[in-house]
Formats: C-alpha cells, sequence, structure tokens
C-alpha cells in the first residue's frame, strides 16, 4: 500500500476538490498521512489569488521535495494552471514543465478527478508528466462526486466553474476558464448523499457562483444576471431544502448584482437557507470599482445589503476589501472607510492588492507601494474588527441557534462550539447536546478564545428547544 499526503491551498472550491481527491484515493488503496510524514506520493492543490498564494505554493512543493527526496511530488490546480497560461502567452511554449516546479507531475484544473489514473500511469512508466488542458476553451464541467465529508456536520459542494467577469486585477478566469454549471440531478444527488453520511449542512460553492446556470440551453448569455432572472440558483436552492436529513443551506461568495427584491424575497422563503451573505465588495469607491472592473456602483451594492435586511429578519453581510489598488489616492480610501461604517459588515476580508502577471491592473501606472498597502489593510482590519465586535454584541439576549461542531474547553468551561445560522462563532455548555446537533438558546455574553469571541448561548431549560 502506497501512502499519499495531501496539502490543500485557497479556497472554497479547492478544499472541496481537495476532499474527491483524498477520497478516491483512499478507494483505490492508498493510505492518507499527515503532510509532515514521510509519504511516497505528495500532492499540493495550488493557488494563485494572490502572490502570497503563488509563493505558499512553491514553499509546500518544496517542502513535500525535503520530507522525501524520493517520493513521488504531484502539483495540482490553480497555480499551476496560470504558470502553463503565463508561459504560453509569454514564450509560446505548449506547456509549464513538471520540473520547474520541482513536481514530477502536474495536474490542471479539470483534470483532478483523474488523479488514481495519472497516478497509476506515473508508477508504470515513471515518466516526468505534463496533465495540463486548454482550460480557456473547454466548456466541460469537471464531474467530481463527494460521498463523505471531511467535517461531520458541514460539507462544502461545488456545483459551479470558471469566471466570465475578467476583473482587471484578478488572474483566476485564467486558471479555472469559463463559466460551467453543473446539472441539479448530481447536485441533488451528491447532497442526498452527504446528507445520508450524516451531514447536517452544506454549503454551496463555486468560482462564481452568481453565475450558475449561464450556460444551461435557453441562457447562454454574457450577462449572469439572466441565469438570476431564469432563477436557477433559487430553483436548486428550493429543490435542496426539500433533503428531510438536511438542516441548513449555505451559500457562498455572490456577486452583489445577483441582489434582487425577487431573488431575496424567494431566498426567505426558505427557512433552512441561512442568512448569511458574503458579497464581495473590493473598493468603497466608485473611481476604483471602475478601474477594477466591478461593473457595479457602491450605490447599488449598498442597496442589495438594504434588500437583504428587508427580506431577512436578522441577516450577517460579509465581503472581501482590496487596499491599494493601482491608483488609490487617499480619498478614494477614505471612501472605502466610510462606506465600510455606513454599510455595517459583520466581517470583512482584508487584502493588499498583489499584482498579477497577465493581468490589466498589473500594467496600469501608480502602483502602490508595500508600505501604504500595509498601513492601509491596518487601518480597515481595524475597522472591520470593530464592526463584527458590534454585530456579535449585538446577539446578546437574542434567540439563535447553532450546530454544534467540538468540544472545547474555554476559561475552564467545557462547551459544545459550532456556527449561529449567520456564521457567528458561538458556544453552549456541553451537557446541553452533543456535537452535530441544532441547539437553540439566547445569547448570554461574549467569551475570547485563541483571540477569537465567541457568544455564549445560556443553555436551553426546555427540550423543544432541541432540535
Amino acid at each position: 500500500m502506497k501512502s499519499v499526503a495531501l496539502h490543500n491551498l485557497g479556497c472554497k472550491v479547492n478544499a472541496y476538490e481537495m476532499d474527491v481527491m483524498r477520497q478516491n484515493l483512499q478507494e483505490n488503496g492508498y493510505e492518507i498521512v499527515s503532510f509532515a510524514q514521510k509519504a511516497d506520493v505528495y500532492i499540493v492543490n495550488t493557488c494563485t489569488v494572490t502572490n502570497i498564494a503563488d509563493r505558499k505554493s512553491r514553499q509546500m512543493l518544496h517542502r513535500a521535495r525535503k520530507n522525501n527526496p524520493a517520493a513521488v511530488i504531484v502539483a495540482v490546480g490553480c497555480y499551476v494552471q496560470h504558470e502553463a497560461e503565463s508561459q504560453s502567452a509569454a514564450d509560446d511554449a505548449p506547456s509549464l514543465q513538471a520540473e520547474a516546479l520541482g513536481a514530477d507531475i502536474i495536474i490542471g484544473n479539470n483534470r483532478k478527478n483523474q488523479i488514481v489514473r495519472i497516478l497509476d500511469e506515473y508508477f508504470k512508466s515513471h515518466a516526468v508528466q505534463d496533465n495540463l488542458i486548454d482550460i480557456a476553451r473547454t466548456d466541460e464541467y469537471e464531474r467530481l462526486f463527494l460521498k463523505k465529508p471531511q467535517e461531520h456536520t458541514r460539507a462544502f459542494l461545488k456545483i459551479q466553474d470558471g469566471c466570465n467577469q475578467f476583473c482587471t486585477y484578478c488572474a483566476i478566469p485564467y486558471a479555472r476558464g469559463r463559466v460551467r454549471s453543473r446539472e441539479p440531478g448530481e447536485v441533488l444527488s451528491e447532497a442526498r448523499v452527504l446528507a445520508d453520511a450524516g451531514c447536517r449542512e452544506i454549503v454551496l460553492t463555486g468560482i462564481h457562483l452568481s453565475s450558475y446556470g449561464l450556460d444551461f440551453p435557453g441562457v447562454r448569455s454574457a450577462d449572469y444576471r439572466d441565469a438570476v432572472k431564469a432563477g436557477f440558483l433559487a430553483e436548486l436552492i428550493g429543490r435542496l431544502a426539500e433533503i428531510p436529513e438536511l438542516a441548513r443551506i449555505r451559500l457562498g461568495s455572490l456577486e452583489p448584482q445577483i441582489v434582487t427584491k425577487e431573488f431575496a424575497e424567494r431566498l426567505a422563503e426558505c427557512e433552512k437557507l441561512c442568512p448569511h451573505f458574503h458579497l464581495s465588495l473590493q473598493s468603497g469607491s466608485d473611481t476604483v470599482l471602475k478601474r477594477m472592473n466591478r461593473r457595479y456602483t457602491t450605490e447599488e451594492f449598498e442597496g442589495g445589503v438594504r434588500i437583504l435586511r428587508e427580506a431577512f429578519d436578522r441577516v450577517a453581510i460579509t465581503t472581501d476589501v482590496i487596499v491599494g489598488f493601482p491608483g488609490e489616492t487617499e480619498e478614494e480610501f477614505a471612501a472605502t472607510k466610510a462606506f465600510a461604517e455606513r454599510v455595517g459588515f459583520y466581517e470583512m476580508h482584508v487584502f493588499p492588492y498583489s499584482k498579477r502577471a497577465g493581468t490589466p491592473a498589473a500594467r496600469m501606472k501608480d502602483q502602490i507601494s508595500e508600505h501604504i498597502k500595509a498601513e492601509r489593510s491596518k487601518e480597515l482590519i481595524a475597522i472591520g474588527e470593530k464592526l463584527s465586535g458590534r454585530y456579535r454584541a449585538g446577539l446578546i439576549g437574542q434567540k439563535m441557534e447553532i450546530l454544534t461542531e467540538e468540544v472545547k474547553d474555554i476559561g475552564g468551561m467545557r462547551v459544545l462550539v459550532g456556527h449561529t445560522k449567520d456564521y457567528v462563532p458561538a458556544a453552549v455548555p456541553e451537557h446541553a447536546s452533543e456535537t452535530n446537533r441544532i441547539v437553540c438558546g439566547v445569547g448570554e455574553r461574549l467569551l475570547t478564545e485563541g483571540g477569537q469571541q465567541l457568544v455564549l448561548m445560556r443553555e436551553p431549560h426546555d427540550e423543544s428547544f432541541i432540535a
């Protein structure tokens, strides 16, 4: 039996794809071991969303070689695919050479479902392999099927791949290709299997989730809002809610323009849908948004937030913000800070702008210094922490429910920790229930554990509180 160690970098989509690769390897006789151990095979699922992600991808490949110089090193995913695309554009090379990454095998996107076959072929021939396709020209949705989640309580479920937006700063369309959507029947089939395996919550994920169904017959539009109007995502959510064993459905990142009154009201009808919406902002300045090619204004973004708050009793809005985009002035950054305060996000993920090879923003004038980007990041993170603390404090005295995930000792108190429907970390005394259960209670006070604030719920005194 050969041993294999896996390391994942990047987004929820990458996490899902890594889980499927792990599952397929186990089913074919591989022993899964820790990445820190000596293994026969090391697989690194790479990311290319920032320069830091690129560097971490290279570091993990080098670490794998150091762990066992005789091992088979496999580089998979977005960094691999983007490097190949960049190299091809630069010197008309047919593909990225595996040796350039210190790997024996490279596998781009849309080929992760072939990991077992590719390894089998390698062990027969011991020939270095490049397994890359022209991702920009494929309309094939890579078929992956997860049978059991790595987390007992929650599972990512990928329903979409690719992006047609081409924001000026982003390399992901070059690494993931154009929009490709998964057939609803396949999504429902996988969700039922996951629910039967004990999963109570699924998180629908995709590279550009708002474009789900854009490539289905009868749509085929350049504007993802046409897919929303056709109702593909809302219809899918409704059908998933009919699976009795599933208690919660959560959505990955959405574009703000997807939020219409009709869309929000339709989602609000689904009791299992978690009222937590991650709307990608990127900047609170209209002039920066235009340079980013984000295709909406701050007024439109704020309008979407208002619609969600009218449709749901309590809703958590989270977002991403890039600071230090080329040409960002002090006035534009001030507009972003003011906008964040006005909207009152539950959480903000703040990133300094990262120059990506081959993107229009990398060629823009007035690149911002790393020092200024760091200072602006620090300022915006502080605002985000203040807003997050305010949101959590607002849950004190409020009725809420958590899906219990694990037992922890916090300040000498044994508690069950999980997340509320609006994705706030919360805890309840251990004896109130067990893991993978829905427990209701009332927010009592805030706890701090590992630098993170949790809401301690007053334990339920009524059995009807426990689902």
